[in-house]
């Protein structure tokens, strides 16, 4: 009986735990989901939304070719390209606004400097609660800079800008905590510990292309930022309206988290003045985001005050299909080429620009192609979620480059399958706007396949093998990024060690960019990386540092080696024998080195 009553009172004690165990359990998994919520949210705000940014703004529309002010050149215009409306007029900043505008965000930075881990995630948490909490405004302040869809915004703006804010907060610290190293691999040095340490550089520089101008800018900022720098952003004169509006959600949280709003700072300026921004001396670091020919200017004019640079140029990206797909995988993959030529109206450095399909695969994607491309929808969702799937270019001039490039490739044998030519919008007839454009039969050599398109024209060319494929892939200049799509993974490693790219994307469509890793080209499309934990470190000064260990062992000179020597011949056997005790591949030839080490 007693045993009985003993289990008894056993079963009744594990079941009394088990109950209380439960609401333990759903308490820590809320604990877990929930943890730190009230402190670590992000303080909510709001900001006065543009009068252009306002559904159903009435803005005056204009015919403009040129942004630059005709009746004072020191303005910007800024334009609506979906629907010609004019947003406003603003001074580009001279030497002197320069000037001033370093001189502020170096005061800035030497409190954020200062600034802990902790302060720097409630910023960038404060960030993201405003772009989350007002993604519909964004958007369409995005949008009407550059006549994108409000759902290109929320994907290519909101979502990336989040995804690199939310990393940052979660993992910048692992990446800019002290790394320790080896140390010496010589055995008398065993007592030295060695470590890298990550420290702001000061002010940081990022120039930036107009095509995703939350983003652009943003990354950047929370970027430089979270590495303790201040940040100065030059933004493309195509877009200082939501420049304009999307700095001050920065400054905003920096002032609500208790800090200098001057430590993030905004430069709109014309070319001819942005020589004397890259290379003063204030900035120490600058990431350049653009064109080849003017990564030339930059790096030229940065070299004199001996500022690095990062550069990310153009792309030709290759998507790579093999033969080995399924037919139903075929049709998945074409809703992903899809995306990627014509999200933003092709408008994207990482957008699909060459379609390298072999010849199985080449034939299904083309009857697909043949039907979905001349069923995009054009025109603008700014003022209203209308049903449409692609909006306008950015500025009048990529209309004619862009026929230009199609009539040459027809007049070299592609074939035009859809489009071809700018579109008159009957709603909006001074947006700018270009047909969602097909060519088939495409080949290496033609011009369209040489140079980067940056518009909404899918290029299918047609490789006869992996090999052949590759080559095709490796045919440019620019190697930004890349996709490979197969079932063996033998060939699609293949292609993934043999394409030149500095990011390439299996079975899927540029997720690296996504998945904040080091992001950055090679060969014409630029060097150096941002991004990721290597990006973030490279906007910090890497400092190198030797330390004891043990703190009764340090360093000292022995009296054979100390000025002024003694004797120069027992002080060169003695270091003979420190090299041959640490360095030597013999054991024996160590025995010996160490005898001669006692004996001094």
């Amino acid at each position: 009986m007693e045993i009985l009553d003993h289990i008894a009172a056993q079963t009744a004690i594990t079941a009394l735990v088990g109950l209380l165990a439960l609401p333990l359990t759903y308490l820590m998994c809320a604990r877990f989901l929930f943890r730190g919520s009230r402190n670590h949210e992000g303080i909510q705000f709001s900001l006065p939304i543009p009068e252009a940014a306002q559904e159903h703004w009435k803005g005056k529309r204009v015919s403009v070719m040129n942004i630059r002010d005709e009746s004072d050149p020191q303005y910007i215009k800024a334009l609506c390209p979906a629907t010609g409306q004019l947003l406003g007029s603003f001074k580009a900043a001279d030497e002197a606004a320069i000037d001033d505008t370093l001189a502020r965000a170096t005061a800035a930075q030497r409190k954020w400097g200062e600034s802990s881990f902790d302060d720097r995630r409630r910023v960038l948490k404060t960030i993201a609660r405003y772009i989350s909490d007002h993604q519909r405004e964004v958007a369409r302040v995005a949008c009407r800079d550059t006549g994108k869809t409000m759902l290109d915004a929320a994907l290519g703006e909101i979502m990336v800008t989040l995804e690199k804010i939310k990393w940052l907060i979660k993992h910048g610290e692992d990446a800019l905590t002290p790394s320790k190293r080896p140390g010496s691999t010589n055995v008398l040095l065993f007592y030295k510990g060695a470590e890298v340490r990550y420290e702001p550089l000061g002010v940081v520089c990022a120039m930036v292309s107009w095509n995703y101008p939350l983003h652009n800018l943003m990354g950047p900022v929370v970027a430089g930022l979270f590495a303790g720098n201040s940040v100065v952003v030059k933004g493309s004169e195509q877009v200082v309206w939501s420049s304009e509006f999307f700095v001050q959600i920065a400054k905003r949280a920096l002032e609500l988290e208790g800090f200098d709003p001057e430590t993030v700072q905004l430069i709109s300026c014309w070319p001819e003045h942005a020589d004397y921004l890259t290379s003063h001396p204030a900035i120490k670091h600058i990431t350049f985001i653009g064109s080849c020919p003017v990564a030339h200017s930059v790096c030229t004019a940065a070299a004199r005050s001996l500022t690095p640079v990062v550069t990310e140029l153009g792309g030709k990206d290759p998507l790579v299909v093999l033969d080995d797909v399924s037919g139903a995988k075929v049709k998945e993959i074409a809703s992903i080429i899809m995306r990627g030529v014509f999200q933003s109206a092709g408008q994207n450095c990482i957008g699909v620009e060459r379609v390298i399909a072999l010849p199985k695969t080449h034939d299904a994607l083309l009857d697909i192609f043949k039907k979905r491309v001349p069923q995009l929808r054009l025109g603008s969702s700014i003022d209203e979620l209308a049903n449409i799937d692609m909006g306008a270019l950015i500025a009048a001039h990529h209309l004619d480059r862009l026929e230009a490039l199609v009539s040459d490739a027809v007049a070299q044998g592609a074939v035009l399958e859809a489009g071809g030519k700018r579109f008159a919008h009957p709603k909006y007839p001074l947006g700018i706007y270009f047909e969602p454009t097909l060519l088939s039969g495409v080949t290496k050599d033609m011009k369209i396949a040489q140079e980067e398109v940056f518009g909404p024209i899918l290029l299918l060319m047609k490789a006869e093998s992996v090999d052949d494929a590759i080559e095709i892939a490796n045919s440019t200049q620019f190697a930004l990024g890349a996709s490979v799509f197969g079932s063996s993974s033998r060939d699609v490693d293949r292609c993934v060690k043999s394409i030149r790219a500095g990011n390439v994307a299996i079975n899927d469509f540029a997720t690296y960019h996504l998945c904040q890793l080091p992001f950055g080209g090679v060969g014409g499309s630029g060097y150096g990386k941002f991004g990721g934990a290597e990006g973030l470190r490279g906007l910090c000064l890497e400092k190198s540092v030797c330390y004891d260990r043990f703190p009764f062992i340090s360093t000292f000179i022995p009296r054979a080696l100390d000025y002024p020597i003694p004797s120069v011949a027992k002080a060169w056997s003695m270091v003979r024998a420190l090299n041959d005790l640490g360095y030597a591949q013999s054991g024996w030839v160590k025995f010996k080195a160490l005898r001669r080490l006692l004996g001094i």
